[in-house]
């Protein structure tokens, strides 16, 4: 499975002209999410699935020889996952408040559609719950990423941890201490609409 970003005209028949392309080379469209507009542009993120031998860079090529259409992100994304909407999330944070900042935490990946994402506490720079591709992080990493009291991103450079490649994370502040860490490894930069979620279900979370 390939998560994709696409950057393209926000007017009538641009979603449906990726849609085609992605088509023309075999592709599998599992689910298609609007996650920002700007500038006269919509920015869509699609899931979908490649045949056999079907190498990603021959869809991007395809898509960015639409007028106007940039890829801005394609890479791997775990199979089995969907896209959770905020919605669903902030249900079932509702219906389990004592566990919601864990729930938020397991949820992040699907509804930010990053590859992990943790929750750390901001007083003892410890780890508390971490998703399964999470890294591994000491206290003196957790320091770099800080500070925790508000809505931010940072940009890692390749080699922060050994052996990882670059990475963006976005950081916010949850109750009693804790902070939600969301990582990307090698972009794209979270969007202002995408802070402002993950701002407000963490605020919800607490």
């Amino acid at each position: 499975m390939f998560l994709m970003r696409v950057a393209l005209p926000d007017r009538p028949g641009s979603l449906g002209a990726v849609a085609s392309i992605v088509g023309t080379v075999g592709g599998d469209i599992h689910a298609v999410e609007v996650v920002g507009r700007q500038d006269g542009y919509a920015i869509d993120d699609f899931m979908l699935a490649l045949p056999p031998g079907t190498m990603p860079d021959e869809l991007v090529s395809a898509c960015t020889a639409l007028e106007d259409v940039r890829v801005l992100w394609f890479s791997r994304y775990p199979e089995g996952e969907g896209l959770e909407a905020d919605i669903e999330t902030l249900e079932r944070m509702t219906a389990a408040p004592d566990t919601a900042p864990e729930i938020l935490a397991g949820a992040a990946p699907s509804v930010f559609h990053c590859e992990w994402a943790l929750l750390a506490d901001r007083s003892e720079s410890v780890v508390r719950y971490a998703t399964e591709m999470a890294p591994d992080l000491t206290a003196e990493t957790l320091q770099l990423l800080g500070p925790f009291d508000d809505i931010g991103t940072r940009e890692l450079l390749e080699g922060w941890l050994p052996d990882w490649g670059e990475a963006v994370v976005a950081v916010a502040p949850v109750r009693d201490n804790l902070a939600l860490i969301v990582g990307r490894q090698g972009g794209p930069s979270f969007l202002p609409s995408e802070l402002a979620r993950i701002r407000h279900l963490a605020a919800m979370a607490g």
